[in-house]
């Protein structure tokens, strides 16, 4: 069945979400309109597709024992000189962030895996692109600033034209997920070609 690359992630939800995708391409970077605004809970991740149906179980488990949370943005950050990123500060939910993906990759998880760098949740606006671009996303939204209640997450897969399509919505506590995650005016939450439904991925709320 080969490979697929996975990632899990909180969306950011409208009117925010499109705006900072817009920005972010405005900055320069060539990926933004392939990857939907959103606080990152698992990294891009190869498995075997074999073990979708274990994944959509797993993350189905993970949401039916979360609740839901306040996540408030505000002013930017960066990795630098580690690693070529601005990001817009979560400050407010990061210890929830934190608590969903080590579950969401813990060592029973068919996503089990270390991480390269300690987790620090964000959403990033720039990456890896001139000093100028991640210079102007840096003080352009220094001041920028946004709040939700989060009450589930997204699995997504990339494509092989690098671009990130939602699999399946998870809503936290058996709930539901105001305007489904995530909810963007953007192509890039539509496949480009129909998939076939995966049973172990249809594991939805109604």
């Amino acid at each position: 069945m080969g490979t697929v690359t996975l990632g899990v992630s909180i969306a950011v939800p409208e009117p925010y979400g499109s705006l900072l995708q817009e920005r972010r391409a405005s900055f320069g970077d060539p990926a933004a309109l392939g990857i939907p605004t959103h606080v990152t809970l698992l990294p891009p991740t190869e498995v075997d597709a074999s073990v979708l149906p274990a994944v959509g179980t797993h993350l189905a488990a993970v949401a039916a024992a979360s609740r839901s949370f306040p996540m408030r943005l505000s002013g930017t950050g960066t990795f630098r000189p580690l690693s070529p990123v601005v990001f817009v500060q979560v400050v407010e939910g990061a210890a929830a962030c934190s608590w969903l993906q080590k579950r969401v990759r813990d060592a029973s998880s068919p996503l089990q895996r270390e991480l390269h760098f300690p987790y620090h949740p964000h959403v990033t606006v720039a990456h890896d692109i001139s000093e100028e671009g991640m210079d102007r996303a840096y003080e352009e939204l220094s001041e920028y600033g946004a709040q939700w209640s989060c009450s589930g997450f997204a699995l997504y897969e990339q494509g092989a034209d690098g671009v990130w399509r939602k699999l399946c919505d998870y809503a936290f506590g058996g709930g539901t997920v105001p305007g489904g995650v995530p909810a963007q005016n953007s192509p890039v939450d539509e496949p480009t070609t129909p998939r076939r439904p995966n049973p172990g991925l249809d594991v939805r709320v109604p």
